[in-house]
């Protein structure tokens, strides 16, 4: 019978762009399926565990390198679990896309709104804020620690004036687009006087590039993890 052409260590990891050491890394991880060894105790690999190697690699793109140890190992256990983890990641990402496109709108929107022949009594409170924009009163509190969103003080309760709403609104959609504490307080001031909105264009625009990169890494990921998920099914 002919024998088995086996995969040396330096064969899987010079076609799937890792180490050696990070080959075994994979394996200890439980990221390639176990290993045969050969009479003299060498690692004897074949073509799944490239496989598997190449998916990981595509999947840690897609995903982070946790959740893609975690589909990795779920799909060399049955079908069914990897195939439900990929769809809720690629459920993640569209829900990252829609935020990008509603605050990409919202900002449009924002930006262009006149802020003339505003009245004291349009001011609102923490709450009545909160639930306008469906956030906690809690988050509010952080913005204004954070220098974001600094409310005015009325015998020592929290005020809103019209254009702390919009701030607000403003903070509230550039955070659902990913847009981090730091770098909002460093953009609000300029926000606030309607400037600067280039750079929030841009910004978004490459959260979508980011998310359309993620998106194809998924699909590189799913033609590698097909074959070996067939002997499952």
């Amino acid at each position: 019978m002919k024998s088995r052409h086996w995969l040396r260590t330096i064969d899987v990891a010079r076609r799937s762009g890792y180490s050696v050491q990070q080959v075994r890394d994979l394996e200890r991880d439980g990221v390639l399926p176990p290993v045969t060894r050969t009479a003299s105790g060498y690692r004897a690999y074949d073509e799944v565990h490239v496989r598997s190697a190449l998916a990981y690699r595509a999947l840690a793109s897609g995903t982070g390198p946790v959740e893609a140890k975690r589909i990795m190992r779920a799909a060399h256990a049955s079908p069914s679990e990897p195939l439900a983890l990929l769809d809720a990641a690629h459920a993640r990402l569209h829900t990252e896309r829609l935020h990008v496109a509603r605050a990409r709108t919202a900002a449009e929107t924002i930006a262009a709104e006149p802020l003339e022949d505003v009245r004291p009594s349009d001011s609102m409170g923490v709450s009545e804020l909160a639930d306008a924009l469906g956030v906690r009163p809690s988050t509010l509190r952080h913005w204004d620690a954070e220098g974001l969103v600094v409310p005015h003080r009325v015998a020592g309760t929290r005020r809103y004036a019209p254009d702390d709403v919009r701030a607000a609104r403003i903070v509230h959609q550039l955070r659902e687009a990913g847009y981090r504490i730091s770098r909002l307080r460093a953009l609000m001031p300029d926000l606030r006087a309607a400037r600067r909105w280039d750079e929030v264009t841009a910004a978004l625009a490459a959260r979508d590039a980011s998310i359309d990169a993620r998106s194809s890494a998924l699909l590189r990921a799913a033609a590698e993890l097909a074959p070996l998920l067939a002997p499952h099914a």
